[in-house]
């Protein structure tokens, strides 16, 4: 492959007591065939020094040492920040639940050079331990219902046939913004903490003219959800994972859907909320229930924050 000049990147892990998950993708990306790029590994306050241990078993990176756990978000704006400081041209957001194909950052970067005003690029991912299917291909916003819709959401690989086309938004799970965009758009929105944050950074991208765009033949496989799946009373998913996802549903919502429209999205997630309260009143899944009814309640009245914005 042939090599872009001028081009260097620095990309961004976040750890959360999840060393096993990060080690596998830092070793992956050792076999990157890209040369210009660097790790800025961000710790979230692991427990046992487990950003000390990756930074010497993996010496090459650059490790940050958060003092509490300050989630996706403000985690991420932390090595953005480092990137932006050390004038790397592109910035990175890659999930350490990943590993990556040798080729897969080259081909993400070519299309910076051949397509004006290009702001994003997302690879196609796939799931870590099913390699045959996908896990995201990108995604659309439904401006009618305010609903991000994942596309390829565990199609077949080879029968989805993912092609490079324009998106409406890329998942934070790996996209990789040019700093131009980055310093216009804005750093990710703190307030969200985790989940939906980076469907909004990603129309806040939209509504700055960038452009959003899969790269088809650059491919990661992601494990899907490693630090928020764990055993738990309730089931697998931890309460907490359904509190910030209706919270920040309303707060896209609030930020993107207005006038006429508002009224079918609102409802549309007020009715899908309700079933969840439901099915989790009737299976006695009660922590989730007041989980969901305590996102709806922050989601609807909370007072919405900006990004902040750099420097």
């Amino acid at each position: 492959m042939s090599f872009i000049p001028d081009i260097s990147v620095a990309i961004i892990l976040i750890n959360w007591n999840g060393y096993s998950f990060s080690a596998a993708c830092l070793d992956s990306l050792r076999k990157v065939d890209y040369p210009h790029f660097r790790i800025i590994l961000v710790d979230n306050a692991s427990e046992n020094k487990e950003g000390e241990r990756l930074k010497e078993n993996f010496p090459e990176i650059d490790l940050i040492e958060n003092l509490d756990n300050l989630g996706f978000a403000a985690g991420n704006n932390v090595g953005i920040q480092k990137a932006l400081e050390e004038n790397f041209s592109h910035i990175m957001l890659l999930n350490n639940d990943t590993e990556v194909e040798s080729d897969f950052l080259g081909k993400m970067l070519e299309g910076f050079s051949n397509i004006s005003g290009l702001g994003v690029v997302q690879p196609l991912i796939c799931f870590l331990h099913a390699k045959d299917q996908v896990w995201s291909a990108g995604g659309k916003w439904n401006s009618i219902l305010g609903r991000a819709i994942t596309l390829g959401d565990r199609r077949n690989r080879l029968e989805y046939n993912a092609q490079s086309q324009a998106l409406d938004w890329a998942t934070g799970c790996c996209m990789l913004i040019s700093r131009e965009a980055l310093l216009e758009a804005g750093m990710l929105n703190e307030q969200y903490f985790a989940y939906f944050e980076d469907v909004e950074w990603s129309l806040r991208f939209r509504e700055k003219g960038y452009a959003i765009r899969l790269a088809a033949d650059a491919v990661i496989y992601h494990e899907a959800g490693a630090s928020s799946k764990k055993k738990h009373a309730e089931g697998t998913l931890s309460p907490r994972v359904f509190y910030y996802h209706v919270r920040n549903q309303f707060y896209i919502l609030r930020s993107q859907v207005t006038g006429i429209l508002a009224p079918f999205a609102y409802g549309y997630h007020i009715i899908r909320f309700t079933g969840w309260i439901v099915y989790f009143c009737l299976r006695g899944r009660f922590q989730k229930l007041r989980s969901v009814s305590k996102g709806i309640r922050e989601g609807l009245f909370d007072p919405l924050q900006k990004a902040p914005i750099w420097p």
